[in-house]
């Protein structure tokens, strides 16, 4: 973000100029009806200057796992610095609202923006737990009241992708590569572009997401169709068949007849004798079309016909004839079919190649695999045992068929400086009161240990002192920890002037996702397995314990037996 160089109107300190959202659509009228209700009844009641503090956090971790990964922050700081109601708008809301409400709301509307609010927060791409706040908002209560709806909508989803993507980055393992191929499938357009960025963040390696490509920078992957491969007939339909080398000294005429003849070596090889028979020849056509328009990215989609009968034959003349001239293939993509049993098939034809031909690497060439995978596919064909170097993924990650949403909540926690609790005779619903600071805690083995949250003007947790830690609503459970390191976890984003913090930056995406990475490498490895995780703990110090419970009793109505 950059400053901007001159002071507010009131001669405070400068603001950061920050770009607008992403979506367009994310302007102050992206929010729910009951908040502008609200803040009329605000401005009505002399109560819209009133400084509140909200928590933004959510109660449970999604997809039966025990830990969240926190996405959607920069796109909430771009909201908010950007926060400002046109003239239509207002007029829209006018239109909106009972005719009874007061021109002089609307004046007011006019004025608002985002200079008086404060935002805390953790670093996005880190790892988050249930009732500790991602994000705190301080200020105007009637501003601040108007951002809840954008904040949840932009974090909720962002957060549950980012965190669907890295539960599959889990399952894969570090060694392969995560494409996101979600886009047709995606929940329009806004969801597909957001979904893109937010596997990204979740530790895939590529997208083919054009216009994500663009708007994040973030790796495009992609290569053909079954329809490219089926609108072929046969090679005579190959009109320009000359190719140069890779280093361009020479040229191949006729690179049809190359491929033919390496197709026809293949075949009558003692080694991958009766293999396969004739294979199909459009197909061939395809992949000597494709190879001839992108000799130095030639990968191709082999299950079109028959995989170990066609696609891979085929694929093995193409790429050796490419070799011939100084290029090598990229690769094979399958895309149905037993694919732990195909892909080492395929990785017995291509070492049994290399053998056979004395192609130097031949059989580590690349092999792609997709159609509908998801956590559960990717750790089946891990226990089976499988030969897959990339895993194209879709529908399963970006539309988190597994779990629909997140369910963050937006809660008053403080209003003039005076604590306040959200009761519920569900315990996990209910709030915990005032402003708070959060650290995290980490042991001997450099593993966190425990998030605690404390009042504001509490004295931190410290390096090798013991701090009692104790959870919010059950008495029980409570445990001491003497820190091999404290970590602050509530960050000042915005503005430039926040009260006791020096404001952070905005980092670039590929800094979010290997700030992700890192989090999720430095967790306990019982916390992040798939099957029955160890709860990861969230406590309270005792001071805040206390008062949370004398504020519950304090506000609870007493019951009367007649």
């Amino acid at each position: 973000m950059e400053e901007a160089r001159a002071n507010g109107p009131n001669g405070e300190l400068p603001r950061p100029v920050v770009e607008g959202p992403t979506n367009p659509m994310v302007t102050p009228l992206l929010t729910d009806l009951y908040q502008f209700t609200m803040a009329y009844a605000y401005w009505k009641a002399g109560k819209h200057n009133e400084r509140a503090v909200f928590d933004l956090y959510f109660r449970k971790n999604p997809f039966g796992g025990e830990y969240t990964v926190f996405a959607g922050l920069e796109e909430c700081i771009k909201f908010i610095a950007n926060f400002r109601l046109t003239e239509e708008e207002i007029s829209f809301v006018r239109q909106s609202l009972p005719s009874s409400c007061e021109d002089g709301f609307y004046n007011y509307l006019r004025g608002i923006d985002c200079t008086d609010v404060e935002v805390y927060a953790i670093s996005e791409g880190s790892a988050v737990f249930p009732k500790v706040p991602l994000v705190r908002v301080e200020g105007p209560v009637a501003v601040v009241q108007l951002l809840e709806t954008p904040f949840l909508n932009l974090i909720n989803y962002a957060s549950l992708v980012a965190t669907n993507a890295a539960r599959h980055r889990f399952v894969a393992g570090k060694s392969k590569l995560l494409l996101e191929f979600g886009l047709r499938r995606a929940q329009g357009p806004d969801g597909g572009i957001g979904a893109s960025k937010y596997c990204y963040l979740g530790g895939f390696d590529a997208t083919s997401n054009v216009a994500a490509g663009k708007l994040f920078g973030i790796p495009l992957r992609g290569t053909h169709s079954h329809a490219f491969v089926s609108s072929f007939m046969s090679p005579d339909e190959i009109v320009g068949k000359s190719l140069h080398s890779s280093d361009g000294s020479t040229t191949c005429e006729d690179f049809v007849s190359l491929v033919q003849t390496w197709l026809s070596k293949i075949q009558w090889s003692n080694s991958l004798n009766g293999t396969f028979g004739e294979t199909n020849q459009s197909e061939l056509a395809a992949f000597m079309s494709y190879a001839l328009a992108f000799p130095n990215n030639f990968l191709a989609l082999v299950d079109t016909y028959d995989v170990m009968r066609s696609g891979i034959p085929n694929f093995c003349a193409v790429a050796l004839a490419l070799n011939d001239l100084g290029y090598k293939a990229v690769g094979i993509r399958l895309d149905s079919g037993d694919l732990a049993y195909l892909s080492c098939e395929t990785r017995k034809f291509f070492r049994a190649i290399e053998k056979e031909f004395g192609v130097s690497e031949f059989g580590k060439m690349g092999i792609t695999a997709s159609n509908d995978l998801n956590e559960e596919t990717l750790d089946a064909l891990n226990k089976q045992g499988h030969e897959v170097d990339a895993f194209g993924i879709g529908t399963n990650v970006v539309t988190c068929y597994s779990q629909a949403a997140l369910g963050c909540v937006f809660k008053l926690v403080e209003i003039n400086e005076q604590p306040r609790i959200k009761l519920s005779e569900d315990v996990s619903k209910v709030s915990i009161p005032c402003k708070k600071r959060s650290y995290r805690l980490y042991g001997k083995e450099g593993y966190p240990l425990v998030d605690i949250m404390t009042g504001e003007n509490e004295p931190p947790p410290k390096v090798g002192e013991r701090i009692l830690c104790r959870h919010p609503f059950n008495e029980s459970k409570r445990a001491y920890v003497v820190p091999q390191r404290v970590e602050e976890l509530l960050k000042c984003y915005w503005p430039g002037n926040c009260s006791d913090h020096k404001r952070e930056d905005l980092p670039s995406l590929k800094e979010i996702r290997q700030r992700c990475i890192n989090q999720l490498e430095q967790m306990r490895p019982d916390h992040m397995r798939r099957l029955n995780p160890t709860p990861y703990k969230v406590s309270v110090s005792a001071k805040l314990y206390d008062f949370i419970h004398f504020l519950w009793l304090n506000e609870a109505p007493v019951g009367e037996l007649q």
